[in-house]
């Protein structure tokens, strides 16, 4: 099996290759500019190491992992707009809006959205696609919830808007390669559970780097949730106990990983990178 940094390999390589013109113009170079920026690729290094877990080779999965990357990156790019999370930094440079202007951003933003669906629905059947808009709508209803919301959420709730904005696509990363897998719909509950549960390691992780790291590190401007009031894993829990229910969270995905029926080392090794992350 193909190391994570392998497959990110050749996500890069595709995402390089990927036609984005047409009747784009110079549209392209504000898409350009979001998606070949840089990136850890967490999303579609999932979908490959589970469609290689799965026995699939990568060629197979490499449309629905860069359409994951391809959502993943037009939610960035509209986040950080003034009307949202209005953030000026991303992936270690300017955001999209301040590099290129609001409006040029907001069109690259929804170019990057429907570049995902053409890749997806190239495949023969429909159910990758359907995957992907599921986790997609949940992204958006999930930021919904994060700017219309004006009460603190307790835990429930703070679990609910993430198992929404972050952990659907997330989630997708895993339902999406076993779509393309073909797997019966009562296979592929497991490995959406996985999927579920790695998104909730990924967002308590995400909390506790943005109260502890550095814009450097972040490649962001660290220290938002706080300055602007937002509930989190930290603001809720604390910094000590954020850090065990992350260590609780990776014990939990290890276990549903031991209940899938394959070779699953690859997803294990991305899981606890995951945990460690410090960007």
């Amino acid at each position: 099996m193909r190391s994570p940094d392998e497959l990110r390999a050749l996500v890069e390589a595709e995402l390089t290759r990927l036609p984005l013109a047409g009747e784009l113009g110079e549209l392209e170079q504000a898409l350009r500019y979001s998606l070949l920026g840089g990136g850890k690729r967490i999303r579609p290094v999932l979908c490959l190491a589970t469609g290689e877990a799965l026995g699939r080779e990568p060629a197979e999965l490499l449309p629905a992992a860069c359409a994951l990357e391809l959502v993943h990156t037009f939610s960035l790019v509209h986040d950080d707009l003034p009307a949202l999370d209005d953030d000026d930094l991303r992936r270690g440079k300017a955001s999209s809006h301040v590099r290129f202007g609001e409006g040029v951003a907001i069109l690259a933003g929804d170019a990057l959205l429907t570049g995902a669906f053409r890749l997806v629905l190239a495949y023969p059947g429909p159910e990758a696609a359907r995957e992907l808009a599921g986790a997609t709508v949940g992204m958006i209803g999930g930021q919904y919830v994060d700017v219309t919301s004006d009460v603190d959420l307790d835990a429930d709730g703070l679990v609910h808007l993430h198992e929404l904005k972050t952990g659907r696509l997330l989630r997708a990363s895993i339902t999406c390669a076993v779509a393309v897998a073909g797997l019966k719909p009562a296979e592929r509950e497991p490995w959406a559970a996985f999927g579920a549960e790695l998104g909730l390691l990924f967002q308590i992780v995400d909390d506790i780097l943005d109260a502890t790291g550095t814009a450097a590190e972040l490649g962001k401007t660290p220290g938002k949730d706080e300055a602007t009031g937002k509930v989190t894993y930290v603001s809720l829990h604390g910094l000590d106990r954020a850090r065990e229910l992350a260590d609780a969270a990776l014990a939990q995905v290890n276990e549903r990983l031991a209940e899938l029926p394959a070779d699953t080392t690859i997803l294990a090794e991305l899981a606890a990178a995951i945990r460690d992350r410090r960007a």
